[in-house]
């Protein structure tokens, strides 16, 4: 049994140890916010908070992370710094697609978190991780920008 405190909650589920919390969160607790895209921690799709740190949970194991507190997209709006992003990315229309959006929204929120008021440089270098297909990174910067003004 591996026990974790996802979102809040303390879960115990029946996981190999080697398996990752992307696949805990998405087939065991049914948490489908967090995407699978590379599976090699390269594109930001399956970024959650880990102690309130962007991790890529798709190369995480989930028995290594303990009792370390995760975020998930389901919940990212419950803190401050997530609620300004998420309302920044509605107000801005930054969605085309979606499917990398929840990674991106994790990134950007753990970055407020931080540093409530990024420059540009600062906003491309926590970005660096995060690939999105569609190509809104323009409207991804703005929306962190007016993230960080609100």
């Amino acid at each position: 049994m591996i026990s974790l405190n996802i979102n809040g909650r303390s879960y115990s589920v029946q996981a190999p140890d080697d398996m990752p919390l992307l696949w805990v969160l998405r087939d065991l607790l049914n948490l489908k916010g967090t995407k699978f895209g590379c599976g090699i921690a390269q594109c930001g799709a399956c970024t959650v908070h880990v102690d309130g740190r962007p991790v890529r949970s798709c190369m995480l194991p989930a028995a290594n992370v303990g009792s370390r507190e995760v975020t998930t997209i389901e919940a990212i709006g419950q803190k401050e710094s997530g609620r300004r992003i998420q309302q920044a990315w509605l107000e801005l229309e930054v969605v085309q697609c979606g499917y990398c959006q929840s990674g991106q929204i994790m990134s950007a929120a753990a970055l407020i978190e931080r540093n409530p008021s990024p420059d540009d440089a600062e906003i491309d270098a926590a970005m660096a991780g995060n690939i999105c297909r569609c190509a809104t990174y323009a409207r991804i910067r703005a929306a962190i920008k007016l993230a960080s003004r609100t």
